[in-house]
């Protein structure tokens, strides 16, 4: 009995230990086999802005956390914001991972401030079909900025551009003439230049072209090795994708416009609500994003004075000029709303002329309902009774009141002249609770 019991505990003690080491070789083999790579891609389709550049400081740290062996930028964009194009360099300039740019699909550009992020990369790459360059500032009204102030800004932009340039050993010259001349090139003359490293006609072969590159990160030397990388694509949030809606100024000037209207509607119509409350929204809306935008206060100034002289040329004889006056001055303020000399986005010339006529068209045809109806009669109420016709039903004769049906009510009534109970009757007056009425035929 004894020995059969040692027995049972030795095959136990033989069994664990065999479990054991089995569990051991296989973390040491799963510790030795490499992790298939894989990198995170993002997509920016549009305007360089706060909301871009928060979606690229996210992903730069969730690939990092993740363990990615690069970071993906596709990129297409007009322009944007210099200020959120500063952000998003000094984001990549110090990533702890590699970040390529890559400028696609065939169509698209890295415009303005897109030249920047492009070449503040590891790796720069575009497409066939695509450009890149035209960074020179402007003025509102895409002129050129003149006088010392215009200097300042030029000369900074092209420093700025030509530290980006050096730092990751591209031309420096050739993005300095895009700041002081708003050269733009495609891919091909770009790649000759030294101004990307790669083109690729997709994601696929820029991965293949970009492994084995040594690159610099964080001040370290790196190889990539990312050829049969897998890709994963991320997203921007709902509430970046909110904030990138509102950097557009088109949306912002619908948002001011369609503000205004519901409130005037509102203050012409009281007790509506809906256009009350839709227009605060809009509005509150619009002056959020004046958070995001470069504003010119001028312009916004001009746009209330525009709505102001309209509002009133409902409701003023001026024979046209406040109306005139109005639709000028909101369409000058609308041009000159967006500070051009910190952005390369503007409002659509379309967008405000069409949106001048429509609210020219809105506010007067209001005030011209609103004037028409108050010059008409009054239909309720005592005073809505004059003029009315109504039937005699009970005798009235001079001095001796009788009664009148009238707008489905019993009215007590006088007249100066006899009128028996079927008679037809006209009121002239009301005198309290009491009508003074007249014969008609």
């Amino acid at each position: 009995m004894k020995l059969r019991r040692s027995a049972i505990a030795g095959a136990s003690i033989a069994i664990m230990l065999i479990v054991a080491a089995h569990i051991s070789v296989a973390n040491s083999l799963a510790a030795a086999a490499p992790e298939h790579p894989w990198v995170e891609l993002i997509a920016i389709d549009g305007s360089i802005n706060p909301a871009t550049a928060s979606y690229i400081d996210d992903a730069i740290a969730s690939a990092d956390k993740g363990g990615a062996a690069a970071l993906i930028i596709e990129l297409d964009t007009p322009g944007g914001l210099l200020t959120s194009a500063e952000i998003i360099v000094k984001h990549l300039l110090a990533a702890p991972i590699p970040v390529i740019v890559y400028v696609a699909p065939s169509g698209a550009g890295a415009a303005s401030a897109g030249t920047f992020i492009v070449e503040a990369a590891n790796i720069a790459a575009m497409a066939p079909g695509t450009t890149i360059g035209a960074a020179h500032p402007v003025e509102e009204g895409g002129a050129d900025i003149k006088g010392v102030m215009g200097q300042k800004i030029e000369n900074f932009t092209a420093s700025f551009a030509r530290s980006i340039a050096q730092q990751r050993g591209r031309n420096q010259d050739w993005i300095e003439q895009a700041v002081r001349h708003s050269i733009a090139i495609g891919e091909r003359e770009a790649l000759a230049k030294n101004v990307v490293d790669i083109v690729a006609p997709d994601l696929r072969s820029l991965l293949t072209q970009a492994s084995g590159r040594k690159i610099e990160v964080a001040g370290e030397s790196r190889t990539l090795a990312i050829a049969d990388a897998a890709v994963r694509r991320v997203r921007m949030t709902l509430g970046q994708r909110f904030l990138n809606t509102l950097s557009d100024p088109n949306i912002v000037y619908l948002l001011l416009m369609g503000g205004l209207i519901g409130l005037y509607f509102e203050f012409a119509h009281p007790g509506v609500i809906f256009p009350g409350v839709a227009g605060a929204i809009c509005l509150l809306l619009a002056l959020a994003s004046f958070q995001i935008l470069p504003i010119n206060l001028a312009g916004l100034l001009l746009i209330f004075l525009g709505v102001g002289l309209l509002i009133a040329e409902a409701f003023v004889t001026s024979y046209g000029i406040l109306g005139v006056g109005g639709v000028v001055a909101l369409v000058i303020g609308s041009l000159f709303l967006i500070d051009t000399s910190k952005t390369d986005l503007a409002v659509s010339h379309g967008i405000i002329y069409g949106t001048a006529a429509a609210l020219t068209m809105i506010i007067l045809g209001l005030g011209y309902i609103v004037t028409r109806e108050r010059g008409r009669p009054v239909k309720t109420g005592p005073e809505g009774l004059l003029g009315e016709v109504g039937e005699v039903r009970e005798a009235i004769a001079p001095g001796v009141p009788g009664k009148v049906f009238v707008h489905g009510e019993i009215w007590r009534a006088i007249s100066s002249e006899p009128l028996g109970a079927g008679a037809r009757a006209r009121i002239k007056a009301i005198k309290g609770l009491e009508l003074e009425v007249q014969r008609i035929a």
